[in-house]
């Protein structure tokens, strides 16, 4: 334990905290001196242990103000993150329907270039049949205007 010498309203105290903690005790002392200062320069010197105790109730005050506050402000980040998980999940929701639309679509175009391809194939087997019947008949007709 360590010992910090403080002032409070003009008066010396020996006070003691933990090892580390000597300049915040210091700073929350200093603290707590300007706000009963402040309320005895306001309200006169109406005894020090009424003074005390209206400095202790309005700090108390600000502090479940600040409390509030804070738990407001938590309740509105809750909030914000419960939408963010929803958007998220949304998201992955609309990314997995995109997927099966697109793995459907490459189905629907892989099944066409099968039967372009099918087609192709069916057009140069026939472009063939045809020029080779086309050769058939010019090599008769020649066969047979050399024979007339």
């Amino acid at each position: 334990m360590a010992n910090v010498n403080i002032k409070f309203n003009n008066k010396d105290y020996l006070l003691s905290c933990d090892e580390g903690q000597e300049e915040s005790l210091k700073k929350l002392t200093k603290f707590l001196d300007q706000k009963y200062s402040e309320l005895k320069d306001k309200l006169g010197n109406i005894g020090e242990n009424k003074l005390l105790l209206i400095t202790t109730i309005q700090l108390i005050d600000e502090y479940f103000d600040l409390k509030e506050k804070v738990a407001n402000q938590k309740n509105k980040l809750d909030e914000i993150s419960n939408k963010f998980k929803e958007i998220k999940s949304l998201a992955i929701q609309y990314k997995d329907n995109k997927d099966v639309e697109i793995k459907k679509l490459n189905n629907e175009l892989d099944s066409f270039r099968e039967t372009i391809e099918e087609n192709n194939a069916l057009y140069e087997s026939m472009l063939d049949k045809t020029t080779q019947s086309l050769e058939k008949i010019i090599s008769n007709s020649e066969s047979l205007s050399k024979t007339q």
